[in-house]
């Protein structure tokens, strides 16, 4: 069991059940990644970056190994669910926490959207069923293993990983033999370098969406309360799925992105339906080859990737709302299941409603990607404040790698990234991020200033 203190020492009880092993949480992180991850995203990935994907994705890994870092300082001081909403309220202060928070369900409400999305596509376009039904399948199933309870949620993803891995291991054979037949469209080097696109608003720009990829091993914070390992593992555990994730990421696009046919149509118009993965697949390995990605890629999506999607944002709802800063209904927990309930059913509602409004707009997939990046970067940028004020200036560390250069440089990297974004979510961010500003001197103004238990100010509410 864990030698943590006591989340009764941080001002709350403890509701969620404690099982998960450093395995499951490092399942989870992989799961909420998804191995096979850039299937799905190729094509907008290849043309944001003039074609140098693997560039993309070491770029996107190196950035988030900054911020898997600091996660790590972070969950070892505040080992509770609530991720960045927590670090920063409880590392910085109250209000900072709420608008990190806010950030961050920019991200997370809307991400089981976007998977749900992705994946109904994929299996439309061979199964014919239409995409809003698919969608009703997916977030349906979701909800059910979700309501069953955390320790089914674990057991499903492992089973869900073995399976992703396994097609991930036929891609690259498969593909290896095609580049040994002859079939590489271009050299070896131009998905890491191609003179001809670079520039470094370009590899950044890519970044912006790659980095999609990539969200997830955050996630795995969220469970700190449901984990039996202490916070010193959690960090590891996310360092560890990032690590793992981020090498198969870079092999798999290197290796579709020298396949990749009709690489200048790809290029110059993009992948509106997003079958450029499958398409490059067919090419390599025949269209069996096509099908089987586009199916896992389905499954992935919108059954692995979403279920755990879905178990970390009905997480952060909760953590909110204990805290009065969301409508009380959202901490309710289910008294047998040990699940925040009506946190979960809200997310199934809200990603049910997104997902059926985007299926009709042909930028769906690229708008909604956009956007769930921008919140997750914002709500990134508050942790590797919450990093350097909580260590070293409120604690006086003198670790500077760890407790001041790390997360300076996480902090600049992100920078740059969300500057590069695409100007729509930019804008939507903002806004947004204003709607949060409005919300919170709401909340000054009726005297409910954000608070969180047990740091020296106390509640209008008793202990949660």
């Amino acid at each position: 069991m864990t030698t943590d203190p006591s989340l009764e020492q941080f001002g709350y009880r403890q509701e969620l059940r404690r099982t998960l092993s450093f395995n499951d949480l490092l399942i989870y992180g992989l799961i909420f990644m998804v191995p096979i991850a850039p299937f799905g995203i190729f094509g907008s990935v290849f043309q944001a970056s003039g074609g140098m994907v693997a560039l993309a994705y070491i770029i996107g890994m190196v950035a988030m190994a900054f911020t898997a870092f600091s996660y790590s300082q972070m969950a070892k001081a505040f080992p509770m669910a609530g991720s960045v909403y927590t670090y920063a309220g409880r590392g910085i202060v109250g209000p900072v926490g709420f608008m990190a928070g806010w950030a961050m369900l920019l991200d997370y409400v809307l991400v089981p959207a976007l998977l749900y999305l992705i994946a109904s596509l994929a299996m439309a376009s061979f199964v014919p069923l239409p995409v809003w039904a698919w969608l009703l399948v997916f977030v349906v199933l979701n909800t059910i293993v979700n309501y069953t309870g955390i320790q089914m949620t674990a057991r499903v993803t492992r089973y869900m990983l073995i399976a992703e891995l396994i097609v991930l291991a036929i891609f690259i054979l498969i593909g290896l033999f095609a580049l040994i037949q002859g079939k590489a469209q271009t050299g070896a080097l131009t998905p890491l370098f191609n003179p001809d696109t670079f520039s470094w608003p370009l590899a950044f720009g890519a970044v912006s969406v790659a980095v999609l990829s990539f969200l997830g091993f955050d996630g795995i914070s969220m469970l700190a309360e449901e984990s039996k390992v202490d916070s010193h593992k959690i960090g590891r555990s996310m360092i560890a799925a990032l690590g793992l994730a981020g090498a198969l990421f870079i092999v798999q696009t290197w290796i579709g992105a020298l396949l990749t046919p009709n690489r200048s149509q790809l290029l110059s118009g993009g992948d509106p339906n997003g079958t450029a993965f499958y398409d490059m697949a067919e090419f390599a390995g025949g269209h069996w080859l096509g099908i089987l990605t586009a199916v896992s890629t389905a499954i992935a999506w919108g059954f692995a990737n979403s279920l755990v999607a879905q178990a970390a944002t009905s997480r952060l709802l909760y953590a909110m709302a204990r805290d009065r800063q969301l409508p009380a209904f959202l901490a309710k927990i289910h008294p047998k299941n040990k699940v925040p309930v009506n946190a979960t059913l809200l997310v199934a509602l809200v990603s049910l409603a997104v997902g059926l409004f985007l299926a009709n707009r042909e930028d769906g997939i690229a708008l909604i990607s956009s956007l769930v990046n921008f919140g997750a970067m914002t709500a990134f940028l508050a942790l590797h404040l919450s990093v350097i004020v909580h260590y070293f200036f409120k604690k006086g560390s003198r670790d500077l790698w760890r407790h001041l250069i790390a997360p300076l440089i996480g902090f600049g990297i992100l920078v740059y990234v969300v500057i590069n974004a695409s100007i729509a979510a930019q804008v939507v961010g903002i806004v947004w991020l204003a709607i949060g500003l409005l919300v919170l001197a709401t909340f000054f103004a009726y005297g409910r200033r954000p608070l969180l238990a047990a740091l020296g100010e106390s509640h209008d509410a008793p202990l949660k």
